[in-house]
């Protein structure tokens, strides 16, 4: 993977990360770094998904694969939340 590829890569799951937690109701108490590798992950993971269900390559904005990968990054922002959140209790 090229230096380009990496940079897109981070913005993108920066990006994703940010929108995740938007639909997530309430506070979320990760850091910057956990939403974006949470968002790399779910922006990686929708793609992945929309390639198999077969709208990754459509004209225009893929909304299917962006709903996706916002899909993915909100559940991920609530179970990486859930998870330090039931860590934190137990201390």
């Amino acid at each position: 993977m090229e230096i380009s590829g990496i940079v897109s890569a981070v913005f993108i799951g920066l990006v994703i990360g940010g929108l995740g937690r938007l639909v997530v109701p309430g506070r979320q108490r990760i850091g910057f770094w956990l939403t974006l590798l949470v968002g790399v992950v779910a922006a990686l993971l929708g793609t992945v998904v929309a390639g198999v269900l077969g709208v990754a390559e459509t004209r225009g904005v893929d909304w299917v694969e962006l709903i996706l990968q916002v899909g993915f990054a909100a559940a991920g922002v609530t179970i990486v939340d859930g998870m330090r959140h039931r860590r934190a209790l137990s201390r």
